[in-house]
């Protein structure tokens, strides 16, 4: 298993959005230390970027940031933990695991949020609200997965927040929010952004949302999918203090127990 800790924040507009580099070095160094495995870190930039077609920082997204985690990726090794920063650096692990599996693959999207916005329907313009549609080969084309995951292979856990586009997106199926629709999955990819979990379980989430979970019930939900081969596995959005993180042992020692099984 590899771990590759990829601090980028130009995905997320909001006002913690700059504690996200250090967010993801404190997480990555507890996961070293729960899994027993070295940590690559992902250099990103920091500089930020005008809003571009509706979405903001697009030249540091598309350029320097995609170039270091492409080229971290290039060598088939195993399954790969990654750990941001914010959401929109899902969209090269699981592209790539597009790539290389075909369209089998599956994905487990632990979030809050929906993640399927286009730049058209954004109110914010931040990608990391766009990453799972642009996954599915819609939205800008410079973001848009090719080739893309197959409709309905995305399954929502534990969202409760959707624009009025994400809703469409699900109300034709692009998107669906029951485990399943992962019965013919022949790989899978389990993305966690933290604001899955409710603000009193973890003080540090970059986009806090009310009646979220416990971390109880987030490792219980990881471990019901020991079943699957799962291939890759993402972390996200975390703003906590090496201190605040501890608190997710038991979260990053059940994504170990899923990227380990045979």
């Amino acid at each position: 298993m590899l771990i590759n800790a990829v601090p980028q924040r130009q995905g997320a507009v909001g006002p913690r959005a700059g504690d996200l580099p250090d967010g993801c070095v404190a997480l990555a160094e507890l996961a070293g230390h729960v899994l027993g495995r070295p940590v690559h870190h992902i250099p990103q930039s920091r500089e930020l970027s005008e809003v571009d077609g509706g979405i903001a920082n697009r030249a540091v997204l598309t350029g320097p940031n995609r170039a270091a985690q492409l080229a971290a990726l290039e060598a088939p090794g195993g399954p790969v933990l990654t750990i941001g920063g914010d959401c929109g650096v899902e969209l090269v692990p699981i592209g790539v695991a597009r790539f290389r599996y075909g369209t089998g693959l599956g994905v487990a999207w632990f979030d809050a949020h929906a993640d399927l916005n286009t730049a058209s329907t954004s109110p914010s313009g931040a990608f990391h609200g766009m990453v799972l549609r642009s996954l599915f080969g819609e939205g800008d084309p410079e973001f848009a997965a090719a080739p893309a995951l197959e409709p309905g292979r995305a399954v929502l856990a534990g969202t409760r927040v959707f624009d009025a586009g994400e809703r469409e997106a699900v109300d034709r199926g692009l998107a669906v929010t029951s485990l399943d629709a992962l019965a013919g999955a022949e790989k899978l990819y389990v993305h966690v952004d933290l604001d899955v979990l409710d603000p009193s379980e973890f003080a540090g989430l970059n986009y806090p949302e009310p009646d979220g979970w416990t971390i109880a019930r987030l490792v219980s939900s990881l471990d019901a999918l020991a079943a699957y081969d799962v291939v890759g596995a993402g972390i996200t959005e975390c703003v906590g203090t090496a201190r605040e993180v501890e608190v997710l042992e038991p979260v990053l020692a059940a994504l170990g127990r899923l990227l380990q099984s045979p």
